[in-house]
């Protein structure tokens, strides 16, 4: 039987939410091993001069604990 455990992780981008979902993972994966998935909770955006400026992410990132 395996044990998962669930973090919530927030991060930003100023591409797109992906990027921002992955630079999440990939700064979760530095210190927390065996990450099995993701789950994107919120998006939002921060809006400059009636432009997209930055992209944001929460998280749940799901891992194995061994």
């Amino acid at each position: 039987m395996a044990v998962l455990k669930v973090i919530e992780v927030l991060a930003n981008s100023d591409k797109s939410w992906e990027d921002a979902t992955r630079k999440a993972v990939d700064q979760a994966a530095k210190s927390v091993k065996n990450i099995k998935s993701v789950y994107v909770n919120e998006q939002s955006a921060m809006v400059d001069d009636g432009k997209v400026t930055e992209f944001r992410v929460n998280v749940k990132i799901t891992f194995e604990v061994k």
